[in-house]
């Protein structure tokens, strides 16, 4: 009591200072040693005994979120509405035009993104350390690779590639534009479905008894979120491949969708580093599934570019990132419904450590 006396005097509920001690890592098997069956019984006792000035606000506010703002609802749009444009102008144009119009829209989406990323629901929430692990530069990795990887890959495969991408779907090493329209636009529903996450979530720490029990309804509720965000980014694919006349990637674009959001989910409630080399990990796992093909033509490496030859025989170039997304998409969801079910993640005021 004396170790976390401001949390007690501050604390509008039990649940808070329940809470903030699952956050500073105590467990039942410590509230035992107080001789308390869990740490919700801990928190309650904690809560009676340590007198509190009225007064003061409480450290957190899980239940006061904000609502949805126009503003922020039409800049989670930017990144979509940009990415079509651009797609747009680099059609309609060839050489030097050509460049400088990918080389602006590329800027102004990226600025959008950053954008998105430090305003509204995908931003860490206020109170959350940012913590020293950034993905930036895997994210951009895995956004192009969904563009080329799949054409390098076949083209490497086939004994090329004999040329360098133009910007087009029918050159030497054709573009596929489809996928990065797609989760463009799909900035949207995940920006919506991170709002209703985080909202939801609140209201169950309000209602809940103890943490066993929020953590048994955030479940359901966090394999909601992203069944939600899944099934938009599915509606999105079909429109947008027939728009621009490619070939519909349903595997690609809902592992690397179902990816980069739960990466964000994570970095937005404050836990940056498994996001972190997750993504590291499936971008090097792509590096490395051409740079094996190009390996293999050197005398006596053969055997090195076997098991990628034959994955793409089996389901095309297109299986390797959907293995490799996949599986990552897989292992985020595990740690982030160990990890987003606490009230911790919720209620928190110090960085997650």
């Amino acid at each position: 009591m004396h170790r976390h006396r401001e949390l007690c005097e501050r604390a509008v509920d039990p649940l808070e200072i329940a809470a903030g001690l699952e956050a500073h890592g105590v467990t039942d098997r410590t509230a035992a040693r107080f001789r308390h069956r869990d740490v919700f019984s801990l928190a309650e006792e904690m809560y009676a005994r340590v007198s509190r000035d009225v007064e003061m606000p409480p450290l957190t506010t899980p239940v006061a979120l904000p609502g949805p703002r126009l503003d922020r609802a039409v800049l989670t749009l930017a990144p979509g509405v940009l990415c079509a444009a651009a797609l747009t102008g680099v059609r309609l144009t060839e050489g030097r035009t050509r460049l400088l119009v990918a080389a602006c829209a590329l800027l102004a989406i990226t600025l959008a993104l950053r954008a998105v990323m430090r305003r509204g629901p995908l931003a860490p929430r206020a109170g959350v350390h940012r913590g020293p692990h950034r993905t930036g530069a895997w994210t951009c990795w895995l956004l192009g690779y969904a563009a080329l990887g799949d054409s390098l890959l076949r083209a490497a495969v086939a004994g090329g590639p004999d040329g360098l991408p133009d910007g087009t779907t029918d050159g030497p090493w054709p573009v596929a534009a489809a996928p990065l329209l797609t989760l463009a636009l799909a900035c949207a529903p995940a920006a919506w479905s991170a709002h209703l996450f985080a909202v939801r979530a609140g209201r169950r720490i309000a209602t809940s008894r103890g943490l066993d029990e929020f953590a048994s309804s955030a479940r359901p509720l966090l394999l909601g979120v992203l069944a939600l965000f899944l099934c938009a980014t599915a509606a999105l694919a079909p429109l947008c491949a027939a728009a621009l006349g490619e070939p519909v990637g349903y595997g690609n674009v809902l592992t690397l969708g179902a990816l980069l959001f739960l990466a964000r989910l994570l970095t937005v409630h404050g836990f940056t580093q498994v996001p972190a080399v997750v993504l590291a990990a499936a971008g090097t796992a792509e590096v490395l599934a051409p740079a094996t093909v190009f390996a293999g033509r050197l005398p006596g490496c053969g055997f090195l570019a076997v098991p990628v030859e034959t994955l793409v025989t089996a389901r095309g170039p297109g299986g390797v990132p959907s293995l490799v997304c996949g599986a990552a998409a897989l292992a985020l969801l595990f740690h982030a419904t160990r990890t987003l079910t606490r009230a911790s993640a919720h209620a928190r005021t110090d960085p997650p450590g």
